[in-house]
């Protein structure tokens, strides 16, 4: 008789997401009364704007309960559709607009609606934890390319011509990135762009930290806008949950070529029939305002310099100073352990909760968010480096 645990789907061998389990072991540790340190959530300690909100509980009072078209609503898909091509330079219209549970959830639907065995998907390190199990999914092969701090983590564009191969289906890029907060260089977009279009390959534009930009020599720049020729290979991937505080809400959206953005919709349709409904009235309202977003922009630009002022002035530390996004990358491969152990120590011994390097493709480094207050940005510094000067004895 065959033994049925020991048999898996093609999405049966995925690992857990770290950062997630991460997460649930310091809440844990808070329930039973630990003081600890969480910097390892990708969520804005901020509530969701009232007026968000408002348009949610407006919704669920007027009866707005029911299915709606997979894609989502037709009033969201037009703003969304609008607001890529004033703000962003991308050209969309509300047919090529797919609205989901979700920007992970978009990630994946589009990942699934285009690779599939036999195509390889490039993958700069540090990345995502999530990308390459995506991949995975598909039975498609990840192909990684590591990307050095010295060059504020960017994929050089001589290194992606080196990975390219016949079996080139997709390239993902993040920016501003996850774990790194680095933003990429217009020029370096540029010649990204210029490859994708030569090699015929598709690109997938995870913006969903897009407005979470902090120095003015390092703009966002979504890589649709830069001309029609790579705007037909785009994938343009946002959300609400980090630049409107609503990560709760489940709610993210895709801008694709038609072709391509008909596969998703079908997908979706068959997988999560729709966003959920008086959601969407809340983040149709959420377009409408950049108020909000300002004022919590500036309090992570002014967290941004505070931790990584602290951090990258404790002996055996070297990190990046952030342009983007809200986490602190740190090289700790100076203190000879790996960072799984030293994340495991550090929440153990001086309850500080980080997340290990290693599932974001770099060994040896850990990821802080600064999505907290500034006394526990500073109660952390405290903890890290006495831990750290702990592990110099």
């Amino acid at each position: 008789m065959k033994d049925l645990q020991q048999t898996k789907g093609t999405m049966g061998s995925l690992a857990p997401s770290e950062t997630l389990a991460i997460a649930a072991k310091a809440k844990a540790l808070i329930a039973e009364g630990h003081d600890v340190c969480s910097m390892s959530a990708g969520e804005p300690d901020f509530d969701t704007p009232d007026y968000i909100k408002d348009a949610a509980i407006d919704a669920l009072k007027k009866g707005k309960t029911k299915y709606t078209p997979a894609t989502g609503i037709p009033e969201l898909r037009k703003a969304i559709a609008e607001k890529l091509t004033k703000e962003n330079g991308v050209p969309s219209s509300p047919e090529q607009v797919v609205v989901a549970p979700g920007a992970k959830f978009s990630v994946f639907s589009a990942i699934v609606s285009l690779c599939g065995p036999g195509d390889e998907v490039i993958i700069p390190a540090p990345y995502w934890v999530s990308y390459p199990e995506m991949v995975k999914a598909t039975g498609a092969k990840t192909v990684l390319i590591n990307c050095k701090a010295e060059n504020n983590y960017e994929l050089l564009p001589k290194d992606l011509e080196a990975a390219i191969t016949p079996n080139t289906k997709l390239l993902i890029l993040n920016s501003p990135s996850n774990p790194t907060g680095a933003i990429y260089r217009k020029e370096t977009i540029k010649a990204i762009a210029d490859i994708a279009v030569k090699n015929n390959f598709m690109v997938l534009s995870d913006e969903i930290y897009e407005k979470l930009v902090y120095d003015k020599e390092l703009p966002h720049v979504s890589i649709a806008s830069l001309g029609k020729e790579i705007s037909d290979l785009t994938i343009t991937v946002n959300g609400f949950s980090k630049a409107y505080s609503m990560p709760g809400w489940r709610l993210g959206y895709l801008s694709a070529p038609l072709w391509l953005a008909k596969r998703v919709s079908a997908f979706q349709s068959h997988t999560t029939s729709n966003p959920t409904t008086f959601a969407q009235y809340g983040a149709l309202a959420a377009l409408t305002s950049n108020v909000e977003i300002e004022k919590m922009r500036d309090v992570f630009a002014s967290r941004r310099d505070l931790i990584y002022n602290l951090v990258s002035a404790i002996p055996g530390i070297k990190c990046i100073r952030p342009s983007g996004a809200f986490y602190l990358f740190c090289d700790v491969s100076s203190f000879g352990i790996n960072s799984a152990e030293f994340c495991e120590r550090l929440l153990s011994e001086d309850k500080v909760a980080a997340v290990p390097g290693l599932p974001f493709g770099t060994e040896g480094h850990i990821r802080l968010s600064y999505a907290c207050a500034d006394e526990l940005i500073k109660k952390t510094a405290e903890r890290l480096k006495n831990f750290c000067a702990k592990l110099k004895k």
